[in-house]
């Protein structure tokens, strides 16, 4: 197959907000300020480039053979991943990413750490019919760790919730320092069992770090309501299937579903420590 660099990136900046800000924001204040509703553009780079820890969260569909990953003008650099790691979810058809000329095979819900730099990577899908669709997260890296595939049994899994209070859930830690190194990117995956449509309930903020909701599995006619905000004045965004958000430090990060549905996770920040949270009481919220 001949190799195809995307002939266009699709590149956006979003500054990072105060809780000032966000209190006084509308609806489509809010929705321009943290909600991304679209990654996957056949054969084309989706970038939103956050200023909280400067996170970048994207998607490429290959269709047609390879797609190279370029570097946009705003990352000043080289090539991407000079100063930058790269995590990768394929939430789409079976497919490949080639890192520096070695080839590592992604299925459904498999995961794939890439190192500061590395200088060459392609992304392909096995059938144009039923193309892949990765999911991307970069975070600025000081060093190279090696590049790793993670498949949903290499995974950390904790299931946590209960069906009595609608939170019963997997999780598959993929992408964090108890499964493999990095430098500060984190990312796992949520699956809601069937019946509960909360996650992260008692919800947390964690000042140390920022976080990106990504969510998928979400079935046709149905909803997601992400709330975010201080514990004390939150705010809510309706989510659609395949949208992504952004959660800033200071801000909860939680949904409530109109059926149950998975979402991936993505961190940045001072510390890989997962479990640093600082919690808010179900009965504190506002």
């Amino acid at each position: 197959m001949d190799d195809k660099t995307a002939s266009q990136t699709i590149f956006e900046s979003r500054y990072a907000s105060s809780p000032g800000e966000v209190k006084g924001m509308d609806t489509t204040q809010l929705r321009q300020n943290f909600l991304i509703d679209s990654l996957f553009v056949p054969n084309q780079f989706k970038w939103v480039l956050s200023f909280f820890d400067r996170y970048l969260t994207g998607g490429i569909m290959p269709i047609d053979g390879p797609v190279t990953l370029d570097t946009p003008d705003q990352l000043k650099a080289s090539y991407f991943l000079e100063r930058r790691e790269l995590g990768i979810i394929n939430v789409g058809g079976a497919g490949q990413v080639i890192a520096d000329g070695t080839s590592y095979d992604l299925d459904y819900k498999e995961a794939l750490y890439i190192g500061q730099g590395t200088q060459a990577i392609q992304f392909v899908s096995h059938d144009a019919n039923a193309p892949a669709k990765f999911y991307l997260n970069s975070t600025p890296a000081h060093k190279n760790y090696p590049t790793r595939k993670v498949s949903r049994t290499d995974a950390e899994v904790v299931t946590l919730g209960s069906m009595e209070t609608a939170n019963h859930r997997t999780i598959n830690k993929l992408l964090v320092n108890s499964v493999l190194p990095t430098c500060q990117l984190q990312m796992g995956m949520t699956e809601l069992k069937a019946g509960s449509v909360w996650n992260t309930m008692p919800a947390h903020t964690h000042d140390r770090r920022m976080e990106v909701y990504f969510y998928f599995e979400v079935p046709e006619g149905q909803s997601v309501c992400h709330f975010m905000g201080q514990p004390q004045e939150t705010r809510h965004i309706w989510m659609q299937n395949e949208q992504a958000v952004i959660s800033p430090n200071w801000s909860i990060h939680s949904g409530s579903g109109t059926s149950n549905y998975t979402f991936i996770w993505g961190m940045a920040g001072e510390n890989l420590d997962y479990g640093d949270m600082d919690f808010c009481a179900i009965t504190d919220l506002k």
